[in-house]
């Protein structure tokens, strides 16, 4: 089979659903860990879910580097197939994005590791919870260059159109982690109860060997050159890599590390806030999942289209995944509307953070679909080689309305003031993404008017 699919002869539609919903599948694995975290802490007690409340969107903000750093990977990759649909060019590309992933990776784990009780303490984790806080972490950047590494490797695949690969990698990883999070949390025989470091355990454990499954795989599959010869045009891979991948790492990051800042001004409020704001944020992801799912396809799909030249093909993508961001939004908002507090009962064990994570959910799912947006042009915008102004949208949304809007009103209206800045912030970033999409050629006002492009369409510029 070839490593190659050429997502220029399917429908906007086809090419969008191909490639996104294998990941839609890959994407609810990697949440379920997320989740079934927060599930099984909660039962070992309220310090363990106010730790992970505080570590959650610092780890996300952290991981997002290295999903920017895949995003860099996909739109060099994707491009370059769709002008020559060359193999050879992707399996270079993965040896050098293996390479620059990994030794990236590293560093940032020992920079996280040293820094973890400052970091922590400075978010307001004091006590109990921050010393819960510094026994998962260790083991959290035990496993991160595994986890950077094996995103690096699923970038190549998503660029040549076969997401399935990276899917099952995700699932399988994911499958583990959740198997092993009651054995080391709760203990069980001879392995003895660890708490909150048993999670970390756990999530190390399945990450090491995902990343051995996947590089296995690459090599053997010949979707990875391990040749020296692959290594002359490492500077020049790692350049134009570099070029996209370091601005969109830096806007992957900017969202959750703004909810690292937010998540400071909840502590505020008090720990049950925190374990609310955080237990609710668990279901944002999972409920967020086919927009990510989305934002994961567009990419290679934009990506192939504008390095051949179909330009109005692009921009008919990038319509279609804004309406249904739109669509599916406003389904969610319902159904939050209807359900937020079974929900939240489910995921805080009843305690006192169920009020907290109930209103979040019914409030902030109104602006779902704007961060819906958000990510779809973002991952746009990288794969049209733009990543300054992705990373220009996502700073926007958190340094100029999120944050200081949740600090400013939290003192004023208390948590229902940090619920209005995170409302207003998915609305404000829905009307810029598409005016910037509009401003790169990735949208235009005929665009809103009649049907898509079917197949391959002439280039409009």
């Amino acid at each position: 089979m070839s490593q190659t699919r050429d997502l220029n002869d399917m429908t906007p539609a086809r090419a969008l659903w191909t490639v996104s919903a294998p990941m839609a599948i890959g994407i609810l694995g990697v949440m379920s860990v997320g989740l079934a975290d927060s599930f099984f802490l909660a039962r070992a007690g309220e310090t363990e879910l106010t730790a992970i409340g505080f570590v959650y969107p610092v780890i996300v903000a952290i991981t997002s580097l290295s999903i920017g750093l895949g995003a860099g990977v996909s739109a060099v990759v994707s491009q370059r197939l769709g002008e020559t649909a060359d193999d050879r060019d992707s399996a270079a590309l993965a040896q050098h994005a293996l390479i620059m992933a990994g030794g990236l990776a590293m560093v940032a784990a020992l920079i996280v590791w040293s820094t973890s009780g400052l970091l922590f303490g400075a978010l307001g984790a004091e006590g109990a919870v921050l010393e819960a806080i510094l026994a998962y972490m260790p083991w959290w950047c035990l496993g991160f260059p595994f986890l950077v590494s094996a995103q690096a490797l699923n970038s190549v695949f998503r660029a040549g159109g076969h997401s399935e690969f990276a899917a099952a990698a995700m699932v399988g990883q994911s499958v583990l982690n959740v198997a092993l999070d009651p054995l080391f949390i709760f203990g069980l025989g001879p392995v003895p109860e660890l708490g909150i470091a048993g999670a970390g355990i756990a999530t190390a454990t399945a990450r090491a060997l995902a990343f051995v499954a996947i590089l296995v795989f690459a090599i053997r599959s010949g979707r990875m050159d391990m040749s020296r010869a692959g290594l002359g045009s490492f500077p020049a891979s790692a350049r134009r890599i570099g070029r996209i991948g370091v601005p969109s790492a830096l806007s992957n990051a900017i969202n959750p590390a703004g909810m690292a800042l937010v998540t400071a001004a909840v502590a505020v409020v008090g720990d049950a806030a925190v374990g609310g704001f955080g237990a609710a944020t668990r279901v944002q992801s999972l409920l967020f999942l086919p927009m990510l799912a989305l934002s994961a396809g567009i990419g290679p799909v934009v990506g192939q289209a504008w390095g051949a030249g179909h330009h109005d093909r692009a921009r008919a993508t990038v319509r279609l995944t804004f309406l249904f961001c739109v669509a599916y939004g406003a389904a969610t908002c319902l159904a939050m509307w209807l359900l937020a507090r079974p929900v939240s009962v489910w995921m805080t064990d009843g305690m006192e953070a169920v009020s907290y994570s109930a209103d979040y959910l019914r409030w902030v799912s109104i602006g779902f679909f704007g961060y819906g947006i958000l990510v779809t042009a973002n991952a746009a915008m990288n794969a049209r080689e733009k990543p300054m102004h992705s990373l220009g949208l996502s700073l926007g949304r958190i340094a100029l309305v999120y944050v200081p809007g949740a600090w400013a009103a939290v003192s004023v209206l208390g948590y229902g003031g940090i619920l209005g800045a995170a409302l207003a912030a998915n609305l404000a970033a829905a009307v810029a993404a598409v005016a910037l999409c509009t401003r790169v050629g990735l949208l235009a006002p005929s665009a809103w008017i009649g049907g898509a492009p079917r197949r391959r369409s002439p280039a409009a510029n």
